[in-house]
């Protein structure tokens, strides 16, 4: 029996301890990359790349970039999640799909094109980045509750050399790095955490 979504929010925690022997099909990983991105996006422009980390010496590499944490090799992959500063070169291939699958009619999609082209191609580059960003963290979180559902860990790492990898890892100018993302089997239980209560975070008006 699946567990429903809050069970599954409940349950996720941010692993550091891995077991360095389990591994996952990359087709199961591209599986649960793929219903990420059905996470909400900028007028549907995706503005997200992802590179999934299996081999043993390119993480030895990526593990200095990221501060030497031990993570970075006994976890089965690790997910780095690129954003997109150039998402509106999507524009035509998203709603040229859109239209071939009947979602938009040619009226509609003359507007949305049109307008699409007008503002997201002349934003101010960091606009564009922080669209990205938010985005891309949609599509990250989205990953992690897909992983904890199929009984996996994971854990979000902000805590890396982001210029050093775009080098190490010949990123183009047109992506920047944002998160890694570790996935593989717990090896140890990650310690719970507290909230503040939730009526120290709201006001309704």
């Amino acid at each position: 029996m699946s567990k429903t979504i809050s069970t599954v929010i409940k349950e996720r925690r941010s692993v550091r301890k891995y077991d360095p022997d389990f591994t996952i099909e990359r087709k199961e990983i591209l599986e649960m990359l793929e219903q990420a991105t059905l996470a909400p996006s900028t007028s549907n422009l995706q503005p997200w790349e992802f590179i999934v980390f299996l081999d043993a010496e390119e993480r030895k590499d990526l593990r200095k970039i990221a501060f030497n944490q031990e993570q970075i090799e006994t976890a089965s992959a690790v997910i780095a999640v690129l954003g997109d500063k150039e998402f509106y070169k999507n524009i035509d291939p998203v709603y040229d799909s859109m239209s071939e699958a009947g979602f938009v009619d040619e009226a509609s999609k003359a507007v949305l094109v049109g307008n699409a082209h007008k503002a997201y191609p002349y934003a101010p580059e960091e606009s564009r980045k922080n669209l990205a960003t938010f985005d891309s963290g949609l599509a990250a979180m989205q990953f992690m509750l897909i992983a904890k559902e199929r009984g996996y860990a994971t854990g979000p790492m902000g805590g890396f050399d982001k210029v050093k990898f775009a080098q190490r890892f010949n990123i183009s100018d047109r992506y920047f790095p944002i998160v890694l993302i570790t996935l593989g089997k717990e090896n140890s239980p990650a310690y719970s955490t507290t909230r503040f209560p939730i009526e120290d975070k709201v006001k309704f008006i």
